[in-house]
């Protein structure tokens, strides 16, 4: 069984994204087994659900910042095979 090292809430915020995203997967990994006790599961629950709050507030921060940098208007990402980005 995999374990899942509990660590306190106040560390999500030190996390990064990324990290933040592979320890959730993990916690739902584990609980998917539900091999453990009903405390250490309902703790693990806790957990992942700080985890996706600050991940889903990552996204929604980085979302905001894409849509004041292109002015509001979202428009279909295109390649350009040049590398240079193209004038409004």
């Amino acid at each position: 069984m995999k374990t899942i090292t509990k660590k306190p809430s106040s560390l999500i915020e030190s996390q990064s994204f990324e990290a933040s995203l592979t320890e959730l997967e993990g916690i739902i990994s584990a609980m998917e087994i539900g091999q453990m006790p009903l405390q250490e599961a309902l703790d693990i629950y806790k957990r992942g659900i700080l985890l996706l709050r600050q991940c889903q507030e990552t996204l929604n921060a980085a979302e905001q910042q894409i849509h004041i940098l292109e002015d509001n208007t979202l428009r279909p990402l295109k390649p350009d095979p040049f590398g240079e980005l193209e004038d409004k």
